[in-house]
């Protein structure tokens, strides 16, 4: 499956559309913040118990969202798992949106 992923990446950087993307370790090396009533919590482990785990992202400059479904059903984990696929956010200087989701 690792020759699978790196014949995909390179496909990707040959093609022009990946941005970035990285592998994670799992979710049992995960440290999970959050912040209630100014106090912080910290804990080890997941943010949610679940049998699904985010393994990896890739970020695609795509033109539409037929584009990452294609690129999505090349990632080798989709024949196991699923994919999941989002727009990103983009934002100016400022912080106000610029650029909604078309999809």
């Amino acid at each position: 499956m690792s020759q699978a992923y790196g014949a995909l990446t390179q496909e990707m950087e040959q093609k022009g559309v990946l941005v970035a993307g990285d592998g994670l370790y799992p979710t049992a090396t995960a440290t999970t913040v959050r912040v209630r009533d100014g106090e912080r919590d910290v804990t080890d482990g997941p943010f949610a118990e679940t049998k699904e785990q985010l393994g990896g992202f890739y970020v695609l400059d795509v033109k539409d969202l037929d584009e990452a479904i294609e690129w999505a059903a090349k990632i080798p984990g989709s024949q196991v798992g699923s994919v999941e696929i989002r727009p990103v956010m983009v934002f100016d200087e400022a912080g106000n949106l610029v650029e909604e989701a078309t999809a």
